[in-house]
């Protein structure tokens, strides 16, 4: 063991995934009702049982010991609107309308430097407090936005993917590139961010409504440029918004084939609500090995539909789940997994508590291809690690006195657990959140 730097240690109630509980039959699930993490150098060096891993540990080793509460990987966020957190509860419109009377309106405040440094520390700070230790995030169309966004998550050592959204027409003039500057500007972001540290670069046309075939053309030329880039945007949440998409491209087969011809789907591509699709259009998605994102809270506040979870994993469409914060009305994923469970049931479909942590830890970070870095625990792995309090509320704490198992008390966390249940935030194996 190197002891080239002193040890830490995390000691609680252990708990991870190693495979997926609905593929992988008995062995998926790993859980020490008295376990220790050791960390070194921001890296997870072993884990296991306290009892084994104390005898590691030397007179340097500092211990964070949080029993009885649970140690996990920190949650993954697959898609969310980082200027939109002005925005969250904005009263009484479908899709387009929300879009052109709240969102455009406080994204064109992006234009300046220092609103966009505020709240890119507002943001990190809030996804932290929830437990959110990695998201895919979209910038403005302002290459400032998305640069002010990386600042912040490189001084946090945060492991982020974000992207200047491209936008070349319907949309307010304060909020419009074109073909050629989004292409630029994006090109120029790529270079100064991708790689850089923990950080990501996700390609971002915002959605088919309002990038041109041109500009579409761009974004598909940067994606085979940049081939170990993202891509993010948003596919058929709406019924409106699917007919607009119809009137603009007549000549496409459906939504997703827009993306298609200019060489947007893929397995790096991250398609935000797929609520409406068609037989063809989740069998393309299967075939590319696209990413298909669920947001609840998002399609219920604006009333969008129900995302068929169970549909498409059976399918073989690869499925994320996300805030979509403004839209989304909560950052907590443990809340956006409760409204996940009951678009679930609502279709006769149910998801279970196992399923549903996977979803947001390992199975987010394999949506993203970083499941060798984050979202479980093991040797070698990222220290990106939270504590939950299951009775972190009056509410939580009388309805634990009757749970019995892990699964049942998942689904207290998913049902009745927010913010504050989450007790503690590490970020390379150091303290962000402590409360």
């Amino acid at each position: 063991m190197n002891n080239s730097k002193a040890l830490r240690a995390i000691r609680g109630r252990l708990f991870w995934f190693s495979g997926d509980p609905a593929t992988s039959g008995n062995n998926f699930l790993s859980f020490f009702e008295d376990g220790m993490i050791i960390i070194q150098n921001g890296l997870i060096i072993d884990c296991g049982d306290y009892s084994d891993m104390s005898a590691l540990l030397d007179c340097d080793s500092k211990i964070d010991d949080v029993r009885p509460n649970i140690v996990m990987p920190g949650f993954i966020d697959t898609h969310i609107h980082f200027p939109q957190t002005q925005v969250i509860a904005s009263y009484g419109s479908q899709l387009l309308e929300w879009l052109n009377r709240y969102t455009f309106v406080e994204e064109q405040k992006f234009s300046d430097e220092e609103h966009s440094t505020r709240i890119a520390k507002y943001f990190i700070d809030t996804l932290l407090r929830n437990g959110t230790t990695t998201a895919v995030a979209f910038g403005s169309v302002h290459p400032q936005s998305v640069s002010s966004f990386f600042l912040e998550s490189s001084t946090r050592n945060t492991r982020m993917l974000c992207g200047k959204v491209m936008m070349d027409r319907n949309a307010p003039p304060g909020l419009r590139d074109t073909a050629e500057t989004g292409y630029a500007e994006s090109k120029a972001l790529i270079e100064r961010w991708h790689g850089h540290g923990r950080q990501h670069y996700a390609i971002a046309p915002r959605f088919a409504i309002t990038s041109s075939e041109a500009q579409l053309e761009a974004a598909g030329a940067l994606r085979g440029e940049y081939p170990d880039c993202y891509v993010q945007t948003h596919l058929s949440e709406n019924k409106e918004e699917i007919e607009t998409v119809r009137q603009l491209f007549p000549k496409a087969k459906d939504y997703t084939d827009v993306y298609d011809h200019y060489g947007l789907l893929g397995e790096k591509s991250l398609f935000g609500h797929c609520i409406h699709l068609s037989n063809r259009e989740i069998a393309r998605l299967s075939e590319s090995s696209s990413v298909a994102v669920h947001c609840p809270t998002s399609n219920l506040f604006l009333g969008s539909g129900l995302f068929n979870w169970r549909r498409l994993r059976a399918d073989g469409v690869r499925v994320g789940i996300a805030t979509d914060v403004g839209a989304g009305t909560s950052y907590s994923m443990l809340k956006t997994l409760g409204e996940a469970y009951k678009i679930q049931l609502l279709q006769g479909n149910t998801l279970n508590p196992l399923d549903a942590f996977h979803a947001i830890t390992r199975g987010n970070a394999i949506a993203l291809g970083l499941e060798k870095l984050i979202g479980t625990i093991a040797p070698g792995m990222e220290a990106d690690l939270i504590v939950l309090d299951s009775s972190a509320t009056p509410e939580m704490a009388h309805r634990m006195e009757t749970v019995n198992t892990l699964e049942e008390e998942l689904f207290v966390l998913m049902t009745l657990g927010d913010d504050r249940a989450i007790k503690s935030t590490y970020i390379m194996g150091k303290i962000a959140v402590k409360k």
